[in-house]
């Protein structure tokens, strides 16, 4: 079994797979409090809810965006699973050309999905990942990196309005059904998520300008937390993929393993 273990900002998301098939995921809290001991046995008392047995972990594959907690983890997994992981960064091979002004600044999670969306879909494309920040990644058609645009993402923008304003409360993230909002709620809750599908789209206009192509040569998928808000409502959002970071671990470990 391979464990793969994707680090973001506002949930670390797990998951096993059995060859290329994922059969378990879960999805906990990041807290940079927590010691290597106590995530450490959260993830075995995990595995174990499901009765695997760390010992049939065979391989670990992890990817972090929280340089605090990623120092840590190597160590869960030589302490827990007796495995050295596979970390994504620098010296492993991806398969993908970085055209970076400076490949490193790239995140680990946008690297891993572009790696995905490529072998599953193919260029050129856009990759859109609705989480703590919204980011766009952009692929050619040879599957080379090409760079792309981060966002605030949806929750920042509500917590902002919440904390920086004396009479604006704190809100569930949810699409009302009329743009025109009756109460304060509902008002805040159509400007937050029809401004972001509007931000989306736009984005995605401006991308396909740039590329010199039309909207029929570039295929656009959506993945992250909040992906579901927004892809019905997006003229571009062709697909939605909410398990694409994991399936891009386990394409990078099969690239590694040798």
């Amino acid at each position: 079994m391979l464990l793969v273990i994707d680090v973001g900002n506002t949930n670390i998301v797990l998951g096993i797979f059995k060859g290329k098939e994922l059969v378990y995921d879960w999805r906990i809290s990041t807290d940079r409090e927590k010691t290597s001991d106590e995530y450490g046995l959260m993830l075995t008392q995990i595995l174990k809810s499901q009765e695997i047995n760390p010992k049939e972990i065979s391989n670990i594959i992890i990817s972090s965006v929280v340089p605090n907690i990623m120092d840590i983890f190597p160590e869960i997994c030589e302490k827990y699973f007796g495995i050295e992981p596979i970390i994504i960064g620098p010296g492993v091979k991806t398969g993908m050309n970085i055209l970076y002004d400076n490949p490193k600044e790239v995140g680990a999670d946008r690297i891993v999905n572009g790696v995905a969306a490529f072998e599953k879909y193919g260029g050129p494309l856009i990759v859109i990942d609705l989480g703590t920040a919204i980011t766009f990644d952009v692929i050619n058609e040879k599957g080379e990196y090409l760079g792309g645009a981060i966002a605030p993402g949806i929750k920042i923008a509500a917590d902002a309005l919440f904390q920086r304003t004396s009479k604006l409360p704190k809100i569930e993230i949810i699409k009302p059904e009329k743009i025109i909002g009756k109460t304060t709620v509902v008002s805040m809750q159509s400007g937050i998520v029809n401004g972001y599908i509007g931000l989306i789209d736009h984005i995605v206009e401006k991308i396909i300008e740039e590329l010199g192509i039309t909207r029929d040569e570039i295929k656009v998928v959506a993945t992250g937390g909040f992906s579901k808000l927004v892809t019905k409502e997006s003229k571009y959002i062709g697909q939605r993929d909410e398990m694409l970071t994991l399936d891009g671990l386990r394409i990078i470990y099969e690239r590694n393993k040798c």
